[in-house]
This record gives structure tokens, C-alpha cells and sequence, in this order.
């Protein structure tokens, strides 16, 4: 190891959702950097999920050596679901960072919004976490290493916009705060890495589906901030990538797998003494853990492999089901992972929804509740469209918190069909433009025909250091 810096500067910029068919007019700062360097579809790993992608491009590995085989999933332990957990340690790989600090000591890491942000090790970081006082509030607040880093950001630029990062009202305010709060850091501390998740894309293409012509003024919006840490990263002659996760492809059809796991009498709900019912996993021969177009599913029982197995491959809308001697084949054989594993149709996708009657769905569904639902929900990102005065409704809530009280932001609908984006699935080879992320760089350097998910780990090192170490290439 050496005490002095002895790498190049880089700054990898995650712009969720952005294709290759969004480049043009609307993208004059990253089309910019593209034509002074290279881009080009990436292909993702399975499932084409926030946390699984992130692993694999930080690790250089696929979801069976990360351990990050979704969003969330079932905890055979403790039997519970548990959906997007914060802590760097649940990935079992190691990260960019860390090779890059054994290679040189001096090396620095500025992670700003990529998931699996706390304990990370590295020298700087900022995540959103709201604080949950014990009279069952939510209160806006994120959290930052060091500490005091949180105070400083805000102290300049306010309090992180934590209702516009994700809900109803999630908008592009979050993802300038997180732009501007990322110059300030590569500013003010002048780290060998910066990693920064740009998430602005990712609401509409979910709440209206990327064929809508009001996408247009989303990639306009999130290109400008984009913009401001590109002409920062080139100001300090640093090295940029611009990358995404995955593309999101026009859905129209819902599927309620929970639903037809607990009509073939697989799945066991309990009844709540307030009259809701919630999902009993230990309990259930069968449920799924559904995140976007993928769903693991965990079976009690191996016995009842074929059986559920069967019954999936019948549903409308879900178009494979991978069994147990399957998973391997698509990087998924993993503890965490279900027992099967079901992927949706191009214009379909999985809810969680277990119930049979909206009447007792439980109570944390029409609220938005990321840690408390058993599986994702993109309901979550809309105004229930039955409230005759939601308004009304959101504004008495909020007086009730500034007051002080209790409240219940009972805002979310339970009509999945509102939701007309999804991803998950791998893009389909003759339409990687329009559904694979991409990989654009400023450095030609390290231009190759292909380039995968995996590949990204060491295109990293190569770029900060000349070429990848020995150790990190994968086998």
C-alpha cells in the first residue's frame, strides 16, 4: 500500500431508468459526454432491481456471490419478510472501495444515495433514513458518516426533502438536493471516488409509463442536475461514468401472485384484532416475496415444489418459473432466494397484495410503508384516485403532525392497474435500446464491445488506477 494518491478521480453518476432511446436533445449534458467518450446498453443482472444491480456493479459478482438476490426477501430465521435493510454488511462480496483502499491507502469514497449506505467504511456517506419517535411518527431526516456531515449539508442547502425522494409527492426536488449536496461533498473533501444515485427517472416511468410524451421533461430535468456533477468531475479533469440499473418497460397487468397462492390454499393470513388481516410467512406452505417483475417464492415444504410450481406456470401474466436446479443458471442460487422463482411478461408485474376482500387489507397498505409491506408496492407513488378531496385528506394529516399527534397517512389506493411502468426482468436482445441500462464513460480507455452489470467493478479500477488489480478480476 501507499500513502499517497496515486489514481485518477472518479465519479460514477446512477441515473435510474435511463435507456439508450432517452439520449438526444433532452440529454445535452450527458449526450455530451458520451460523444467526448463512449455509451452503450448494458446488460443487468437477475432481477433488474435497485439493490441486486448496485451489488453487482459495486462487486463485480452476480446475486448468488452478493447475496442480494432482490430488494428484500424472507428471513427463514425469524421468519419475516424484510424489505430494503440499510446496512453495507448484508452484502457478501467485496466492494469497489475496498479493493481500491487495499491497492492504495489513500484512496476515498464519497457514497451519496446508493442503497446499502450505512457501515460501508467508506469516508463519506449520505443516505435517507427518516426518525420514528415512539408515538409513531415519521419525521424527515437522513443519515450521513460522519455524523456532522448531515448538519453541514443541511446547514447549506436545507433539510434533505425526504417526502419528495419517494411517496405521492416524490418529485425532482429530491434528486437536486442530492446533486447539489454531492458538488458540496467532491468540493469541499475531494474524494478518489464518487458515487452518486440520481433517482428523479424513476417515478414517472413507474407512475406513467415510459411511452408518455411528459417523460420528456423528467429526462430534461434530471440531465441538468447530471449536468451540474459532470462540469464538476471535468473542472477537476475526473473521470465520469454515467450508468443505470435497468430500463422500465410499459405494463398494463397485474399479477396478484399471494392471491392465487392463498386461493389454491398455500398461503395462511391471520386476522388482526382491529379486523385487518396481515401475512403469516411461517405459517404459509407457500407465499411470495414480489418485487416488480420477479417474485421469489418460498415453499415450506419441498414436497410441494411441483404443485406450486404448476399452479404458477398456469397464471396469466407470468410468463417463467424457475425451479430449484434453475436458479443457478441465472445467478440467483442463494440462501435468501426463494425455492422458485417467478418472472412476469414483458407488460406485467407482481404485486403483494395477499388479501381477498380490500375490506381487511391491513393497515399499513394504504399508507407508504417500504419496511412493513411483505414485497414492493408501486401504489405507493400515487394519491389514492378514490379520495374525492385528497387534498383535504393530506392536509389534515400533516396538521396533525405538526401538532404533534398521532396520524395515519391512510393516502395510498389498492388498485394496482394505476401502475404503468416496471422493470425486473432481463431486457429483451432486440430491444436493448429501449429496455437495458446503459454505460456511458469519458474515457475511452476503457471502450469494449460489451459490457455487463459485472464488468463495471473493474472498469472502475481501471480507470483510477491503470488497470484492475490481479485480484479483482472475476473467474
Amino acid at each position: 500500500m501507499t500513502s499517497s494518491r496515486s489514481h485518477r478521480q472518479l465519479v460514477v453518476l446512477n441515473v435510474v431508468g435511463l435507456t439508450s432511446d432517452m439520449l438526444g436533445p433532452n440529454t445535452p449534458n450527458i449526450s455530451r459526454l458520451m460523444a467526448d467518450g463512449f455509451g452503450q446498453p448494458m446488460d443487468t443482472v437477475l432481477p433488474a432491481v435497485t439493490c441486486s444491480v448496485q451489488a453487482s456493479l459495486l462487486t463485480g459478482r452476480m446475486p448468488s456471490d452478493t447475496g442480494i438476490v432482490a430488494n428484500g426477501w424472507y428471513n427463514r430465521e425469524q421468519a419475516e419478510v424484510q424489505f430494503w435493510k440499510q446496512s453495507n454488511h448484508l452484502i457478501q462480496a467485496p466492494r469497489v472501495f475496498q479493493t481500491a483502499q487495499l491497492r492504495d491507502s489513500a484512496h476515498t469514497t464519497a457514497k451519496m444515495f446508493w442503497w446499502y449506505n450505512m457501515y460501508s467504511g467508506c469516508r463519506w456517506s449520505v443516505t435517507p433514513r427518516p426518525s420514528y419517535p415512539a408515538d409513531g411518527r415519521k419525521l424527515p431526516d437522513s443519515y450521513s458518516e460522519p455524523a456532522e456531515l448531515r448538519d453541514e449539508l443541511q446547514a447549506e442547502l436545507g433539510q434533505f426533502p425526504l417526502f419528495n425522494f419517494w411517496g405521492p409527492t416524490a418529485d425532482i426536488r429530491s434528486t437536486a438536493w442530492i446533486a447539489d449536496a454531492s458538488v458540496k461533498v467532491f468540493s469541499d473533501k475531494s474524494p478518489s471516488l464518487l458515487l452518486v444515485y440520481l433517482p428523479h427517472l424513476d417515478y414517472n416511468l413507474q407512475r406513467l409509463g415510459p411511452g408518455d410524451p411528459r417523460i420528456a421533461e423528467d429526462i430534461r430535468l434530471v440531465d441538468r442536475e447530471a449536468g451540474k456533477l459532470i462540469d464538476a468531475a471535468r473542472s477537476q479533469d475526473a473521470d465520469v461514468i454515467v450508468l443505470s440499473e435497468y430500463g422500465i418497460t410499459e405494463v398494463s397487468k397485474p399479477i396478484h401472485i399471494n392471491r392465487v397462492l392463498r386461493e389454491a390454499g398455500f398461503l395462511t393470513a391471520r386476522r388482526e384484532p382491529l379486523g385487518w388481516e396481515t401475512l403469516d410467512c411461517g405459517a404459509s406452505a407457500a407465499f411470495a416475496v414480489a418485487d416488480h417483475q420477479l417474485s421469489h417464492v418460498y415453499v415450506r415444504d419441498c414436497a410441494d415444489i411441483p404443485a406450486v410450481a404448476a399452479l404458477l406456470e398456469r397464471t396469466d401474466g407470468i410468463e417463467m418459473v424457475l425451479q430449484p436446479d434453475q436458479l443457478a443458471d441465472f445467478g440467483l442460487d442463494h440462501d435468501r432466494s426463494g425455492d422458485l422463482v417467478a418472472v412476469s411478461g414483458v407488460d406485467a408485474w407482481f404485486t403483494y397484495y395477499f388479501w381477498l376482500d380490500d375490506a381487511v387489507a391491513p393497515d399499513y397498505a394504504r399508507t407508504v410503508d417500504i419496511h412493513r409491506k411483505p414485497g414492493y408496492d408501486p401504489a405507493e407513488l400515487f394519491v389514492n384516485p378514490q379520495l374525492t378531496f385528497p387534498k383535504l385528506r393530506v392536509a389534515r394529516r400533516l396538521a396533525q403532525k405538526l401538532l404533534g399527534f398521532r396520524y395515519y397517512m391512510d393516502i395510498i389506493g389498492l388498485d394496482a392497474s394505476v401502475v404503468r411502468g416496471s422493470h425486473g426482468r432481463l431486457p429483451d436482445p432486440n430491444a436493448m435500446d429501449a429496455q437495458a441500462p446503459v454505460f456511458i464513460c469519458s474515457n475511452r480507455d476503457v471502450q469494449q464491445d460489451s459490457i455487463t452489470a459485472c464488468d463495471v467493478h473493474d472498469l472502475m479500477l481501471q480507470l483510477q488506477f491503470g488497470e484492475a488489480p490481479a485480484s479483482s478480476q472475476q473467474p
